[in-house]
């Protein structure tokens, strides 16, 4: 059985691995110089390998179509990407919130795990070899480089999405779907900046357990709580990059990014703390009486939607003019300009669309003998290494079923 895998990331390369562990000639193409560029970058250069959760806290952070992983993660769960590497003599660690890691912290580490199983296993592999066209034939499959033309029994296509295309993710996956009959559901980004307006005087503030949302009319849409950053367009951290994988696929509308910035506070408790505030700095200028409650960037901002006159004495303020100051604290909100580009989001939602996939072998639907492994699919998650996992273990199943005779 002769196997082409079309994409040398996690997985592609967990496809080759599995697929000549089960017996197949496998040949692995990739456009690049070397294997795992993107993943290089991964964890920023550290490779976020995997989430060592349960398989019911695994699918909860998985964004689009869950149901269809279902079986590639119980099937290769990440607990078995772990022991993979530690195997393998890869040690590993893990971080808050079950993110597994090299302990070197180095991605180039598990790259070279995976480049030394690929030689081990016998895998050919074929860098700076672009595959410029794919075509179904009776019984197989004819590829196209630039100076060859190959015969291969069954393919995967692990190409990637289209976000980092200097990494070699160039949407070439989408191309050759859709010339084999494949729906692609519309490209995202996820995991991304949100743009908006009037932040740029806040360009460095970060913050800590706040919760971000995205509004319209009043109305949260979607939120997350956690860390967030500002910068000069926009807002970022960890909050911001969850949120827009939540809100990438919303019709265009108007909208409003809206920080909360004390959750732990509802309003009564709120206005007692303020009330508190207040009586310690009773004959203080009110812009001076906002320290201890917010970062020192935040309080003219505030101050100023507040309404309230900067140089009001605390004592002098109303108890009207005390709640539009709450209310601006819990609802800081900014107008919502989009996501930002799709070239700089780490993962590209939508893609091949899954209903036209089997869920179980990853098989097409159409044409049989080609399979699909990765961010080439309408499939994607949170950070924290979901979707590195993701790739693997669809990898490892497109892998296992294209080398059955």
């Amino acid at each position: 059985m002769k196997v082409a895998v079309i994409g040398g990331g996690p997985a592609g390369m967990m496809s080759a691995i599995t697929a000549a562990d089960n017996g197949a000639e496998v040949t692995l193409f990739d456009k690049n110089e070397k294997l795992g560029k993107k993943l290089y970058i991964s964890g920023k250069g550290r490779c976020n390998l995997t989430n060592d959760c349960s398989a019911r806290d695994f699918f909860q952070n998985v964004v689009s179509n869950p149901k269809f992983l279902f079986g590639a993660i119980n099937k290769f769960a990440p607990q078995d990407a772990v022991e993979f590497c530690t195997s393998r003599g890869l040690q590993l660690k893990t971080e808050r919130g079950n993110r597994v890691f090299p302990v070197s912290d180095k991605s180039s580490d598990v790259i070279k795990l995976f480049v030394a199983e690929l030689s081990r296993k016998g895998v050919k592999v074929c860098l700076n070899s672009e595959i410029t066209g794919l075509q179904c034939q009776e019984s197989g499959f004819l590829l196209t480089t630039i100076t060859d033309m190959l015969y291969f029994d069954r393919v995967i296509v692990a190409t990637g999405g289209v976000s980092y295309s200097a990494t070699g993710s160039t949407g070439d996956g989408y191309k050759f779907a859709r010339q084999l009959g494949h729906s692609i559901v519309e490209l995202k980004p996820a995991l991304c900046r949100i743009l908006c307006k009037g932040v740029k005087q806040l360009e460095g503030l970060s913050l800590k357990n706040v919760t971000l949302s995205l509004t319209s009319n009043g109305k949260t849409i979607a939120s997350e709580f956690g860390e967030m950053l500002f910068t000069d367009d926009g807002v970022s951290g960890p909050t911001a990059l969850s949120l827009s994988s939540r809100i990438n696929r919303l019709p265009k509308g108007d909208y409003s990014v809206s920080i909360d910035l004390k959750p732990a506070l509802d309003s009564e408790k709120l206005d007692a703390r303020l009330l508190r505030d207040f009586s310690e700095k009773m004959n203080k200028d009110f812009v001076n009486s906002l320290d201890s409650l917010l970062p020192e960037r935040l309080i003219k901002i505030v101050a100023q939607r507040s309404g309230i006159p900067f140089d009001k004495k605390v004592h002098q303020i109303t108890t009207a003019e005390r709640f539009k100051l709450a209310d601006v604290i819990k609802n800081l909100d900014f107008p919502y300009v989009g996501l930002d580009n799709i070239e700089y989001g780490i993962v590209t939602a939508g893609g091949v669309d899954v209903k036209e996939i089997n869920p179980s072998t990853m098989e097409s639907k159409l044409c049989k003998g080609l399979f699909f492994a990765g961010e080439v699919m309408d499939v994607d998650a949170y950070t924290g290494g979901f979707n590195i996992q993701i790739a693997l273990s669809t990898g490892y199943v497109a892998g296992l079923s294209a080398s059955k005779i």
